[in-house]
């Protein structure tokens, strides 16, 4: 065993809640090590004044700290696995996944009234494509405003900007105690969540075999077919962070069943269906519910984003 475990994550106050969970059931299982954690600061957090649609690229919330794995800063990488791009740099890999929190989107609004009672034209505040279009596509009428910053700036932004509403994960407001401030889950059948949400992803070097050990015991074996059937849906679209693309898995009487989505950026034009299959084959699914999107018309909505050299990010 090491001697020492350094676990490199974001600053924010998610992420660092995010790593001290991991630090914590680490130390539960190996009470006599030292677990330090490091923070490095992302692309995607110097660039605060900035649309994410605007700063395009992959893996904005995730490469500096690929880069501190592997030059030796750290031996473990906590990522929200959400903003993972489907492909993971030469020498790294994704570890155990915890247990999923609740992996849907909510709304937040100051007037305590649901999406369908917020008024037309109504305000809503979200950084995310896939959200964006989503709304757009049930609500036409709403304005979105892009919302940058960390969850509890952007809680704050609803109290002192122009907004009415804003769309955020539920996994983080739960996470760090602040699901009293949710006035609507949204149905899946309204807003279909990021691949990965409100899962944790453990990265580290594939040649780290201590490091592996530590970490075993943090695995969820239902939450990792989840996911890995929802990584092999973005994969095969080739879509990263790029577009608008939602999925949502679970495990339903044995078979692992998942939707998705592919959408264009004002949400007039959305392509959505379901599969299911043995949960052992959730990579499978996610493929071939990948391949149906695409023979119903997502190739030319990723043709049309993938063509435009700014090519938007979601989060």
């Amino acid at each position: 065993m090491p001697d020492v475990v350094k676990i490199g994550t974001r600053g924010s106050q998610l992420a660092l809640w995010q790593a001290r969970w991991v630090q914590s059931a680490i130390r539960l299982r190996n009470p006599s090590l030292l677990i330090e954690i490091v923070t490095v600061k992302t692309l995607g957090d110097k660039i605060l004044d900035t649309p994410l649609a605007m700063v395009g690229g992959k893996g904005l919330f995730v490469k500096e700290i690929e880069e501190a794995l592997m030059d030796g800063r750290v031996d473990l990488a906590v990522h929200s696995l959400k903003d993972m791009p489907a492909d993971i740099p030469a020498g790294l890999c994704i570890g155990p996944i915890p247990q999923r929190e609740n992996p849907h989107d909510v709304l937040i609004s100051k007037s305590g009234r649901t999406l369908a009672q917020l008024p037309d034209g109504a305000r809503i505040g979200t950084s995310s494509l896939r959200r964006a279009a989503q709304l757009l596509h049930i609500r036409p009428d709403v304005a979105i405003l892009p919302l940058r910053g960390n969850l509890d700036t952007r809680i704050r932004k609803l109290e002192t900007e122009d907004i009415d509403a804003i769309v955020l994960a539920a996994a983080g407001l739960k996470r760090l105690g602040l699901a009293n401030t949710i006035t609507e889950y949204l149905d899946s059948s309204i807003m279909l969540p990021a691949v990965g949400q409100g899962a944790l992803c453990l990265e580290l070097r594939k040649d780290d075999a201590r490091t592996a050990e530590v970490v075993a015991g943090l695995n969820h074996s239902e939450t990792q077919a989840v996911v890995r059937g929802e990584r092999a849906f973005l994969n095969r679209l080739e879509g990263g962070c790029q577009i608008p693309i939602a999925a949502h898995g679970a495990v339903n009487n044995g078979r692992f069943c998942l939707q998705g989505l592919v959408a264009n950026l004002d949400g007039s034009v959305i392509v959505r269906d379901k599969f299911s299959g043995p949960v052992a084959e959730s990579a499978k699914v996610g493929i071939t519910l990948a391949e149906r999107l695409l023979s119903m018309g997502a190739k030319e909505i990723l043709d049309e984003l993938k063509a435009n050299e700014h090519a938007p990010t979601q989060r």
